[in-house]
């Protein structure tokens, strides 16, 4: 049997680091290659394909349609050949992610899921960070963050997770009292709950009800989703929320006010530091994310 004719590896390398990473010079300095270097490899590469992989205009390499099909067509190939070596390693060692999360994100979304992870890379494990200001802190204690977003800082390598929605959610009780259609002096004898980090949701709901100058007899603030969810069934407030918390939370002691489609200023994103792609925790994390739609 005739031996098949493997790739360039430094070539193939090359490629796939410029495709994750967005960028040549970024892909050139974490090989320590100059961009000429780098950009020989990938010619060597086009030519063993016999394909355009990327068009090169101004010192900027853009991926060509070939080569993205190359890409999706190779990338699985890759990270399988690392599981096989992983396999089959004398040496294995746990390979650790320090990851912030919201805590409802991480109760109701991610830890679900995880048993999922764990069956495809058993060697991945993940430290759990929920304490504030998460996007500041990646790329110093935290590896790799889930957070809520009007939009991640530049310089980050960041994935929309989700376009989310406002809900009001209260107690049946308080509900009850406030009625089916919204009323504006009724609810402004109301205390709203509102997230400290996602004040704009309570201004984006207020003005989809055509409630610009509602002013409620308080407004309490929280730092925790988790526990503003159980206020609201405490009957403490109307709670302004995110995404489908609601209808995760599975709590009969609550329920949607009005029942309106709110766009919300904020999605949940990945975020990390685009050199944090070749990390490998990171890296599986990330692809396990995307490909999992939590």
């Amino acid at each position: 049997m005739a031996t098949r004719r493997l790739p360039p590896l430094r070539a193939l390398e090359a490629f796939v680091r410029t495709v994750r990473l967005g960028s040549a010079r970024a892909a050139a300095d974490e090989l320590g290659l100059s961009p000429s270097a780098l950009s020989r490899r990938i010619g060597n590469l086009e030519e063993f394909v016999g394909k355009k992989l990327f068009t090169r205009a101004r010192q900027a390499m853009q991926l060509t349609d070939d080569g993205h099909a190359f890409y999706e067509a190779v990338n699985p190939q890759l990270e399988a050949l690392a599981r096989a070596v992983e396999s089959q390693s004398e040496n294995l060692s746990v390979l650790r992610l320090h990851l912030g999360v919201l805590p409802l994100f991480g109760s109701q979304r991610l830890f679900p899921r995880l048993g999922e992870l764990r069956v495809r890379h058993p060697l991945l494990h993940i430290d759990i960070d929920t304490g504030p200001h998460l996007e500041g802190r990646v790329g110093d204690t935290l590896d790799a963050a889930i957070i809520l977003s009007r939009g991640p800082a530049s310089g980050l390598h960041a994935v929309r997770l989700d376009f989310n929605m406002v809900h009001a959610i209260a107690s049946k009780e308080i509900a009850d009292k406030i009625g089916s259609e919204p009323d504006q002096a009724l609810l402004e004898k109301q205390t709203f709950l509102i997230h400290n980090e996602l004040p704009e949701s309570f201004r984006a709901w207020k003005d989809a009800l055509s409630l610009h100058d509602l002013e409620p007899t308080a407004i309490d603030h929280f730092d925790s989703g988790q526990l503003m969810l159980e206020a609201a069934a405490q009957g403490l407030g109307i709670a302004i929320m995110h995404d489908d918390h609601l209808r995760r939370a599975r709590d009969n002691r609550l329920t949607e006010l009005f029942g309106v489609e709110v766009e919300s200023p904020y999605s949940y994103w990945f975020v990390c530091k685009p050199t944090a792609l070749e990390e490998r925790p990171v890296r599986l994390f990330h692809d396990w994310l995307v490909k999992a739609g939590l």
